[in-house]
């Protein structure tokens, strides 16, 4: 600390002249004087200071009363007081130290004694002072730390990873999981400059966060230029395979209104999926299982502008959207799948019976 604030409270002339002067020979410059309890009061709630050397006897408002005044004002309670006394008002001393005074320095002033004094509970409150800066920033780094998790996992693993320490891998019975990708991405990113790419990828991907926060879904992650979310995973949705149709022609909006007037392919399925958080000092939310699989094989599938849909996620939405039949086609690992195209977005009101066309 230093310069340290010291305010003398005294009704005496004489002792706040004392004090003062004695204060200064040891380097402590920084004294400011109130002649009494309402002033002292005043002098507190006009500036900081670091300590409070307090006459215990006073007209009107005396030492006792501005030290409770003190330590029921919770900006003024961590401030350290000494009271100032004559030895034959010992008890006054003993209830001021009950009250939370520091210390005392009795009359006449000793200057051995007083500068002791005065040092330790300087020390005291710079320590303190410290302590309190110190938890602030731990704090703030635990808030920024909070807000990090938040940006990489879902709210509901953030919670259970502070309550519990980890994230429980958990399988989940009717997911909805929809792809993006942007069409010809490869060669977009040879014939651009890597600032104009990673623009152009950072205008998508927030254009895929507002779409599937209002259609209410969780975004899961993005790779490279592929775009994965999620309906009826950690938040409900009743209705996962519209919303998630919905949201997909939202974003094939946004990416062809975008500068880079990208096209994309999207692909959709609904099953179980294995979810669960992994990595140590990187951590990542994701999912496993076929029902990922085959809806990142559905996007490559069809055509951009479109969206492809398996026939379990095409059986939620018969007779609410269009949607044709392009026939089975063959899918690594799974053979030969019925697949569906939606072209155009659906209005989300349920309607008359639909039916599904033949390609």
């Amino acid at each position: 600390m230093s310069d340290p604030a010291i305010l003398v409270v005294d009704d005496d002339d004489n002792n706040r002249f004392t004090l003062t002067q004695r204060l200064k020979r040891e380097g402590w410059g920084n004294v400011a004087l109130a002649c009494d309890g309402r002033e002292a009061l005043a002098r507190l709630a006009e500036r900081p200071f670091d300590l409070v050397l307090l006459d215990v006897m006073m007209p009107e408002l005396d030492g006792i009363g501005v030290l409770v005044a003190m330590k029921a004002d919770p900006v003024l309670r961590h401030v350290p007081v000494i009271m100032i006394s004559a030895v034959s008002d010992i008890e006054r001393v003993v209830r001021c130290i009950e009250l939370g005074a520091e210390d005392y320095l009795p009359k006449p002033f000793n200057k051995v004694l007083l500068r002791a004094r005065v040092a330790a509970c300087l020390e005291k409150k710079a320590l303190r002072d410290a302590e309190q800066a110190h938890l602030r920033q731990i704090d703030a780094q635990r808030d920024r730390l909070r807000e990090l998790l938040h940006a990489i996992l879902p709210d509901s693993a953030v919670d259970e990873l502070e309550t519990t320490g980890r994230v429980e891998p958990r399988r989940h019975p009717d997911v909805m999981v929809l792809f993006c990708d942007v069409a010809d991405f490869t060669a977009y990113c040879d014939a651009h400059p890597p600032e104009t790419v990673v623009a152009d990828l950072q205008h998508l991907v927030e254009a895929f966060e507002v779409a599937a926060e209002r259609h209410g879904l969780e975004k899961i992650k993005t790779i490279g230029d592929g775009l994965m979310a999620t309906g009826d995973l950690l938040l409900p949705n009743p209705d996962a395979v519209m919303a998630g149709l919905a949201c997909a022609f939202a974003l094939i909006e946004a990416a062809r209104a975008g500068p880079a007037r990208w096209e994309l392919r999207c692909g959709l399925h609904i099953g179980p999926v294995v979810a669960g958080v992994v990595g140590r000092s990187k951590l990542s939310f994701d999912l496993w299982g076929d029902t990922v699989n085959v809806a990142a094989r559905l996007a490559k599938a069809g055509a951009p502008g479109c969206v492809c849909l398996s026939a379990d996620a095409a059986g939620h939405l018969a007779g609410r959207c269009d949607l044709e039949a392009m026939g089975p086609l063959p899918m690594r690992g799974k053979g030969e799948v019925p697949v569906f195209r939606c072209r155009a977005a659906p209005a989300l009101a349920a309607g008359p019976a639909a039916p599904i066309s033949q390609a």
